[in-house]
Formats: structure tokens, sequence, C-alpha cells
């Protein structure tokens, strides 16, 4: 039963997608088949490498820093590529390592963000938390 529908048989894929999880170790992959399945309804796949490592990361972060795991995933389709959002209620902001040693294990998620998507960046929430969001473009596809 989790096999893939084509929009012809489901409909059309909305232009948003939006999943309040606890993330676990296996929540990535899962994450990944979504964002990959969004990418292709939409003409997008060549962006489907870069949002799904990005994605990674930004799901990999919350597993790691923030202490209750939940997080609120969004994608959003547009006119020319795809913003991602990932939003958690712990106030720790992310913050690239400034000396990283070359033999580090951890600690190059933010340079390996930085490096692929076209652009990121964190937003505080008043009431504590955050949102930690990047954009990819891809070629000029018209939303319709």
């Amino acid at each position: 039963m989790n096999d893939y529908f084509p929009s012809i048989l489901a409909g059309p894929r909305p232009d948003r997608y939006r999943m309040t999880l606890t993330a676990g170790e296996h929540s990535a992959g899962h994450i990944r088949r979504i964002v990959r399945s969004h990418l292709t309804e939409w003409d997008l796949t060549e962006l489907a490498d870069t949002l799904e490592l990005a994605v990674t990361e930004l799901i990999a972060n919350v597993v790691r820093h923030v202490p209750d795991r939940r997080c609120t995933l969004l994608v959003l389709r547009q006119t020319a590529g795809v913003r991602v959002e990932v939003s958690d209620g712990s106030p720790r902001l992310p913050a690239a390592p400034r000396d990283l040693a070359p033999d580090a294990e951890c600690g190059r998620g933010l340079l390996l963000l930085d490096a692929v998507v076209d652009k990121w960046g964190v937003e505080p929430h008043g009431t504590g938390g955050k949102t930690v969001w990047f954009e990819c473009t891809g070629g000029e596809t018209p939303l319709q």
C-alpha cells in the first residue's frame, strides 16, 4: 500500500507540503522520499539530490540538538525553485564551526548546506524556537 500514485490517479499535487513529526534516526530517509515525490510532480527533479542532502542535514540537526526532537517540515514550490523550512521549539540557534579539524566527523552540516543551496538562514521565534530554511532554484517553471 506504500506504492507511488501518479497525479492522474490522486489529483494534482499542491504547491506545498507540511508535516509535523518527532524526528528519529530513520526520519531523514522517509522525508527524502517525500521530497523527491513532490519534486517529480512539480517537474523539478533536477533539484532532488541537492534538496535531499540539505533536508537530511536539517533533520539530523533536529535529532542531535533539539531535546524533544519535535519539528515541522514545510516544502514550498516557488516560481523558480523550492523553499524548505524546518521549525522546532529549541531556542538554540545553529552556528557553523569556525575552526574545524580536517578529520572531524561532526560539525560540517551547515558548511555543507551553505555549499549546496542557493541561500539559507535562521529565523528565531519570539516564543522560543526557530525556523531554519533554505532555497534552491531550478529552471524557470511557472506555477500552474
